[in-house]
C-alpha cells in the first residue's frame, strides 16, 4: 500500500531552506561568540583545535560555518542508520558536540519544523533497506542533491563530484592485480597500507570493503591498522565514515560489538606534508589528531581517489579561493614547472596536478608503491601541463592511462566524439585513469607508458559499460598501446617537427625591431574579470552599472580606510560579497588598501569585438580592467584606427582565427592572442601648440609586422610587396585547410609559425585573398544578405528579440527569429564558416538574446544596441549579412592555394 506520494525534487527544494536555516545558524553562532566571553574562550579553543588539524588558515568564519553545518547534519545521519549512535562513536561529531553543548540551545527552534520534515523523508527513503548498495545510492542522491544545492560555495571551491561505482571497482581491481604483477603482494597482504587521500563520501575504501579483494580473516587488521582515508568537509566526512562503517560489519556479519573506524581524519591532505613535524596535538580533537600522527608516520602502499577538480572561484566576491600551500607549490615549481615550455603554468596548480604531486612524495623512496586516480584528463594533451608529463615519466616505472574522453567543453562535431561525461553534469573536463607504478630501490630510467583511449562517440552508460567489462588494467582485451614522447613531451596527438622550420608568428621579445618572425608584438585580449558591469549592449546601462559601482567602491574605500585607523584588518574579510553591488577583482582590492578614489568617465567607453561578429560597449578605463596589457597600445583613443588578427588555440577545431578593428576580449574567439597591423608609441608633445593642453599626448604610429620578413618576402615576391600584404597574407595563410589539417597538433598547443611560400602567385593569392576575408569580417554589418534566403513574418516589424531557436535541433536551415518572424532557405554551406567550434550564424544566435546576471541582477539586452543606433531591424539585418559573410568565406577558403609540407 502507498503510505506517501512524491518525488526526489523534495531533496533540492528543502536543501535550498536547509541552506537559509544554515544562514541564520551562523548568524546567531557568531553572535554568541562574539558578545559572550565564555563563549569566545571556548570557541578559541575550537578554531586552534580546528587549525592544527584542518589546515591553520581557516577563519572564524569557516569555522562556524562548520558547526551550522553540524547541527543540520547530525540528525540526517541518524535517520539513515538507526541503531547506530554517531554522535557518540565519531571522533570529530563528539568534538562537534561538545562546543555546541557550550553554545545557547535553542538556537534551531524556529526551523525544527522545516528540518523535522527532511530528516523524516531521509528515514523513509532508507527506510527497509538492509543492504549496502541500496544505502549507497541514498547517500549518492543525498550528496548530489542535497549537499550541492545546501551549500554551494563548498562544492564550487573544492569541484567535488561522486566517483561512479564501476570506476572506482576497475581502480581497485587494477591495483590488485599490478600489486601482484609489480611487488609480488595484494591489497589483503600485511603492511600493504591503501589511503584515499580525498574520500568524499568514503565510495573508495567502502567498495574496497566489499570488493572481496580482502580477505575476511584479514579484514579486522586491514580496518583498524591499514585502510585510510582523509576528508575536509565535514558533511562528506560524515558520510563516508558511517558509511565506511556500515560496509564493514555488513561484511563482518555484526559479529561482536560495534568497532568504529579509526582511519578516517577529518584534514585537509594537502596541509600535512606543509611541516616535517607530527601534527600539532588538539584538546578539542584528540582522537583525530592520533589518528593524523599514526597515519603520517606509516608506510603508504597505494593511494587512491578521485582528486578535486577546482582551480579557484570564478568572482572574487565568492570568496571560495583554493587554499595555497607554501611546500607543495614550490614542489610543483622545481619538478612540473621547470620542466615545462610553456609560458602559462597556472593550470600545474590546479587541485587535480597538487594531489599528484603530494601522492608521489607520500610514497616512501625505498618502499614504492601505486598511484591510481580517476581525474581530469586535461593534462594528457595540454600544452601547458608538458612539464607533469615530462616528470612523471621520469619519477615511476611504469604509468598507465585509460582515456574515458568526455571533453563538454568542445562543441559540434568534437563534442559528439568526445562521448559522454563520465561524471554525469559533475564535470565537463575530460576524464582519465591514470595508474603510477613507483619500484622499490630501482634506477630510474623512463617509464613504460601504457595507453588506451575509450573510443569515439559513446554515451555516459556506454563507457561505464566497457569500463565493467574490462574490469581492470590486467585484461588483455584492452590492447594497450605504448606511447612514445617527442622531445615536445607529447604523448598523444603529437605535433609536426616540420612546424618548426617555418617561421614564428610572434617575437621572443615584444617590440624588438630586429626579431626574425612575422609580428614585432602581440597580446591577449582585453580581460576585465567583471564583464557583467563592464560590458552591455545597452550605452546608458552601462553608465548607470558602473557608475553605481564606482560610488559603492568609493564608499567601501573611505569606510575601510577609516576602519584601520583603529584596528589592523584583512581588505578580503572587511570588504561587501554584495555581487549585486560590485564586482571585486584583485586589483580593485588592492586600489581600496591604497586609498586609490575614482570617478566615472563617460569619455572611456568604447566599442568593442566581445565575441565573434558581436560589438558591445565597454567601459575601458585602465583601474576597472584587471589585465589591459598593451591594448592601449593597439587603441590608444577613438580616432586612432587600427586591426589585430585574433589567434587562440582551440580543441574544437585546432585554431580560432578572426580579424577586428575594436579592442576584442580575451575570449573573443577563445583565449585570444592580438596580432596589430600598428601600434602606436605615447609620448609627450614637446612644444605644444596654441590649442594643445599642458602635458598633451601624440601618438606615433609604428608598423606590427617586421622589417625582418618585409626583406624576406620582398626577395622572394618583388619590391612591390608591402607589410599591409603581408599582414593580410597571414590572415590568408591561417585560413588553408592544407596549413591547419597539417599542422593540428601544433596549432592545438602553440601559436603559429608561418611559411613564406616559394611561389610569388599563390603569395599574391593568399594576400589577396586574407584581405577579402578582413574585409568580410571586419565590414560584416554591411554586407548583403545571401541571395536565395527567405524572412517570413517580418512586414509588422515587430524587431525585438528575446532568444532565437531553431525550429528543431537538426532543423538549421531554418531559424525563429522571434514569435513572429522566421527566416528560411538558410543554406547547408553556410553552416560550414566555424569560428572556435562553432559556427558564425550559431554565435549571433547565443550572444543575441536576453540575458540576466543572477549574481548582479544586470539584464544585457541586444535590442537595446537598435534602439540606442535607432535601428530597429539591426539584429535581424546582422543575422542576414552573417549568413552571407559565412558563405563568402567558406567560398574564399575553398578557392585558396593549395599547400603541401615536406
Amino acid at each position: 500500500m502507498v503510505k506517501k506520494v512524491g518525488d526526489r525534487r523534495y531533496w533540492e527544494q528543502w536543501a535550498q531552506n536547509v541552506g537559509e536555516i544554515a544562514t541564520r545558524l551562523v548568524e546567531r553562532i557568531t553572535y554568541l561568540i562574539e558578545e559572550k566571553t565564555e563563549h569566545r574562550k571556548a570557541f578559541e579553543k575550537f578554531l586552534k583545535g580546528l587549525q592544527s588539524n584542518i589546515n591553520s588558515s581557516i577563519s572564524d568564519k569557516e569555522a562556524v560555518e562548520m558547526l551550522a553545518q553540524h547541527m543540520i547534519t547530525k540528525p540526517v545521519f541518524e535517520a539513515l542508520f538507526e541503531g547506530y549512535s554517531f554522535v557518540s562513536n565519531n571522533a570529530v561529531s563528539m568534538a562537534m558536540e561538545h562546543m555546541m553543548a557550550l553554545l545557547e540551545e535553542g538556537a534551531l527552534e524556529k526551523d525544527t519544523k522545516v528540518l523535522n520534515k527532511f530528516y523524516e523523508s531521509v528515514r523513509m527513503r532508507a527506510a527497509g533497506i538492509d543492504n549496502a548498495e541500496g544505502k549507497q545510492r541514498i547517500i549518492i542522491e543525498l550528496y548530489d542533491k542535497f549537499f550541492k544545492t545546501a551549500f554551494p560555495k563548498m562544492v564550487e571551491q573544492l569541484g567535488i563530484v561522486y566517483t561512479p561505482v564501476v570506476v572506482v571497482d576497475f581502480i581497485l581491481h587494477s591495483v590488485n592485480d599490478v600489486l601482484q604483477k609489480e611487488f609480488g603482494q595484494t591489497i589483503s597482504d600485511e603492511d600493504v597500507h591503501v589511503l584515499d587521500p580525498f574520500t568524499g563520501t568514503g565510495t573508495f575504501i567502502t567498495r574496497l570493503i566489499h570488493s572481496g579483494l580482502i580477505k575476511k580473516e584479514d579484514l579486522p587488521r586491514k580496518y583498524e591498522r591499514e585502510l585510510h582515508a582523509n576528508e575536509i568537509v565535514l558533511l562528506a566526512y560524515y558520510i563516508a565514515d558511517v558509511n565506511i562503517e556500515n560496509a564493514y560489519h555488513d561484511v563482518m556479519g555484526n559479529e561482536g560489538d560495534y568497532i568504529p573506524f579509526d582511519g578516517i581524519c577529518l584534514t585537509d591532505t594537502f596541509q600535512l606534508g606543509e611541516t616535517k613535524d607530527s601534527v600539532i596535538f588538539s584538546e578539542m580533537f584528540p582522537q583525530n589528531s592520533e589518528r593524523l600522527e599514526i597515519q603520517k608516520k606509516g608506510p603508504i602502499r597505494v593511494i587512491v581517489g578521485n582528486p578535486p577538480y577546482s582551480i579557484g572561484q570564478k568572482s572574487a566576491n565568492d570568496n571560495a579561493q583554493n587554499q595555497s600551500y607554501e611546500k607543495l607549490d614550490a614542489r610543483i615549481a622545481e619538478t612540473y614547472a621547470k620542466e615545462s615550455t610553456a609560458g602559462l603554468s597556472k593550470s600545474l596548480y590546479d587541485a587535480y596536478i597538487k594531489a599528484f604531486r603530494w601522492s608521489t612524495d607520500r610514497l616512501a623512496d625505498d618502499e614504492g608503491g601505486i598511484i591510481t586516480f580517476v581525474s581530469n584528463g586535461a593534462w594528457l594533451d595540454g600544452n601547458s601541463t608538458d612539464g607533469f608529463r615530462t616528470t612523471i615519466e621520469k619519477e615511476f616505472d611504469a604509468i598507465y592511462v585509460f582515456n574515458l574522453r568526455g571533453n563538454q567543453r568542445t562543441s559540434g562535431e568534437l563534442s559528439r566524439k568526445e562521448g559522454g561525461k563520465i561524471f554525469g553534469s559533475g564535470s565537463r573536463t575530460p576524464i582519465a585513469i591514470t595508474l603510477l607504478v613507483k619500484k622499490p630501490k630501482t634506477k630510474k630510467d623512463k617509464a613504460i607508458i601504457y595507453y588506451h583511449d575509450i573510443g569515439d562517440y559513446l554515451s555516459q552508460k556506454e563507457k561505464l559499460d566497457i569500463i565493467a567489462k574490462f574490469k581492470t588494467v590486467s585484461n588483455p582485451e584492452m590492447g594497450w598501446k605504448v606511447i612514445k614522447p617527442n622531445e615536445h613531451g607529447d604523448w598523444i596527438n603529437q605535433r609536426s617537427d616540420v612546424f618548426e622550420t617555418l617561421n614564428p608568428i610572434e617575437p621572443k621579445k615584444k617590440f624588438d625591431l630586429k626579431t626574425h618572425s612575422f609580428f614585432t608584438t602581440y597580446a591577449v585580449g582585453s580581460n576585465t574579470n567583471r564583464d557583467t558591469w563592464s560590458y552591455n549592449f545597452s550605452l546608458k546601462k552601462i553608465e548607470e552599472n558602473m557608475i553605481r559601482m564606482i560610488e559603492f567602491y568609493n564608499e567601501q574605500r573611505k569606510d575601510y580606510n577609516e576602519a584601520i585607523r583603529f584596528k589592523e584588518i584583512d581588505v578580503k574579510d572587511f570588504l561587501s560579497k554584495d555581487s549585486s553591488k560590485i564586482s571585486w577583482t584583485r586589483s580593485l582590492r588592492n586600489s581600496i588598501v591604497k586609498n586609490n578614489e575614482y570617478a566615472f568617465d563617460k569619455d572611456q567607453i568604447v566599442v568593442s569585438s566581445y565575441r565573434p561578429f558581436t560589438k558591445l560597449n565597454l567601459y575601458f578605463a585602465r583601474e576597472f580592467v584587471e589585465a589591459i596589457g598593451l591594448n592601449p597600445m593597439f587603441f590608444p583613443s577613438k580616432k586612432h584606427e587600427n586591426i589585430v588578427i585574433c589567434f587562440s588555440p582551440s580543441q574544437n577545431d585546432g585554431m580560432a582565427i578572426l580579424i577586428t578593428n575594436k579592442v576584442a576580449n580575451l575570449h573573443f574567439n577563445g583565449d585570444s592572442q592580438c596580432f596589430p597591423l600598428y601600434y602606436f608609441e605615447e609620448r609627450k608633445k614637446q612644444t605644444p601648440g596654441l590649442f594643445d593642453q599642458e602635458g598633451e599626448s601624440e601618438y606615433v604610429k609604428r608598423d606590427g609586422i617586421s622589417d625582418f620578413i618585409l626583406e624576406r618576402a620582398q626577395k622572394q615576391y618583388g619590391k612591390s610587396v608591402t607589410k599591409e600584404d603581408i599582414f593580410y597574407y597571414a590572415y590568408g595563410i591561417l585560413h588553408s585547410p592544407d596549413y591547419r589539417k597539417t599542422f593540428a597538433n601544433n596549432l592545438k598547443k602553440m601559436l603559429p609559425r608561418l611559411p613564406l611560400i616559394d611561389s610569388p602567385k599563390d603569395f599574391w593569392k593568399f594576400s589577396k585573398a586574407g584581405r577579402a576575408l578582413a574585409d568580410l569580417h571586419i565590414n560584416y554589418e554591411s554586407v548583403e544578405p545571401y541571395e536565395g534566403v527567405e524572412v517570413t513574418g517580418a512586414e509588422n516589424k515587430h524587431y525585438t528579440v528575446n532568444k532565437m531557436k531553431f525550429p528543431k535541433k537538426d532543423e538549421k536551415h531554418t531559424i525563429l527569429y522571434n514569435g513572429n518572424i522566421a527566416i528560411k532557405n538558410i543554406p547547408e554551406k553556410a553552416y560550414q564558416y566555424v569560428v572556435n567550434g562553432k559556427s558564425a550564424i550559431e554565435w549571433i544566435m547565443e550572444r543575441y538574446q536576453v540575458k540576466t546576471d543572477k549574481k548582479s541582477g544586470i539584464t544585457n539586452d541586444p535590442n537595446d544596441w537598435s534602439k540606442e543606433h535607432n535601428n530597429p531591424s539591426y539584429i535581424l539585418d546582422l543575422l542576414l549579412s552573417i549568413i552571407s559573410v559565412s558563405v563568402q568565406t567558406v567560398d574564399i577558403v575553398d578557392g585558396l592555394p593549395k599547400l603541401e609540407f615536406d
